[in-house]
C-alpha cells in the first residue's frame, strides 16, 4: 500500500505529524496524504498522491508544503519507489473552516503489487 509507505516515510522526514485522515485533536500544523488516482501499465503502478499541508497561517502552510515537496522528491533515494514528480502545488485554504492549507499533487511510480 503506497499510502502506508509514504505515510511512514514522511513521518520520519517532517517535523510535523502526517496522517491519512483528519485527526480528532488537530495539531496546529500537520499534513494529510490521500491517494487520488492510480494506473497500472506493464506491472508498473503510477499513483497520484495529494499531500495537504495545514498551518495556523498561510505562511505556515506554504512553508510546510515546501518541506513536504522536498521530502517527496527525495523519496526514491529512501523508499522503494522508482520516481516521484510534482504535478502541481497550490493554495487550498478551506473556505468553510478558514483553515490555511496548501496542496501538492505528485505522481509516484512504484511496483508494490509484485
Amino acid at each position: 500500500m503506497i499510502e502506508k509507505t509514504i505515510l511512514d516515510y514522511l513521518n520520519t522526514k517532517l517535523s510535523t505529524p502526517v496522517y491519512v485522515e483528519r485527526p480528532e485533536d488537530e495539531p496546529a500544523t500537520y499534513c494529510l496524504i490521500e491517494k487520488t488516482g492510480a494506473e497500472i501499465t506493464n506491472g508498473i503502478e503510477t499513483d497520484t498522491i495529494a499531500v495537504q499541508s495545514l498551518g495556523t497561517s498561510l505562511l505556515d502552510a506554504i512553508t510546510l508544503s515546501g518541506q513536504a515537496v522536498a521530502a517527496m522528491l527525495a523519496a526514491p533515494a529512501h523508499i522503494d519507489v522508482f520516481k516521484v514528480s510534482l504535478n502541481s502545488e497550490y493554495n487550498f485554504t478551506d473556505t468553510t473552516t478558514k483553515k490555511h492549507r496548501y496542496q501538492a499533487v505528485f505522481s509516484v511510480v512504484h511496483n508494490e503489487r509484485s
